[in-house]
């Protein structure tokens, strides 16, 4: 007699409370809803979201076979993957997770290079309301900081001291 595979339990992503207080099954799981993919194309200096990197779907990413290896996509297309989340205080919404993780895309070869592992520990960082943007560069953190003022002054009022120092902006 033939063994079937064990079901793996597969991630979930979820909208709002999946046990609606109850404390059962579903209890522990990981609400996705108020974490956004933002790119950043380096070249072009513009950033743009795309809800397709919730599961490696962007445009950015289609079609494309990624390596581990940087150095095997010499000439890749530099992009920033930047998770921010949002969060909710009595002063109102604010960006209370901003992590940025790098890609590069050669669509001529259509290969590209990031770190799965990078990826998904910032997505989780972001969640967990890290900022985390020291690595980056300067052009691409002065693009950020226009996107999110842009999208949301009073969010950006409403975010940490770290967020816009470590976006560069001083004591405005």
């Amino acid at each position: 007699m033939e063994e079937k595979p064990k079901k793996k339990l597969g991630f979930n992503i979820i909208k709002n409370d999946p046990t609606d207080g109850h404390g059962g099954y579903g209890t522990g799981a990981l609400s996705l809803e108020n974490v956004s993919p933002v790119f950043i194309d380096i070249e072009e200096g513009e950033a743009f979201v795309d809800i397709g990197a919730m599961h490696a779907r962007s445009a950015v990413e289609k079609g494309i076979k990624f390596l581990k290896n940087k150095e095997e996509v010499p000439n890749g297309k530099p992009y920033w993957l930047i998770w921010v989340s949002i969060e909710r205080k009595p002063e109102g919404s604010y960006y209370a997770g901003v992590t940025a993780c790098e890609l590069t895309v050669d669509r001529s070869i259509r290969r590209g290079y990031k770190s799965l592992p990078e990826h998904v520990n910032r997505m989780d960082k972001s969640l967990k309301r890290n900022i985390i943007v020291d690595h980056m560069d300067e052009k691409s953190k002065l693009i950020l900081k226009d996107f999110l003022k842009n999208h949301s002054i009073e969010m950006w009022n409403n975010s940490t001291s770290k967020l816009k120092e470590g976006l560069l902006e001083s004591g405005e």
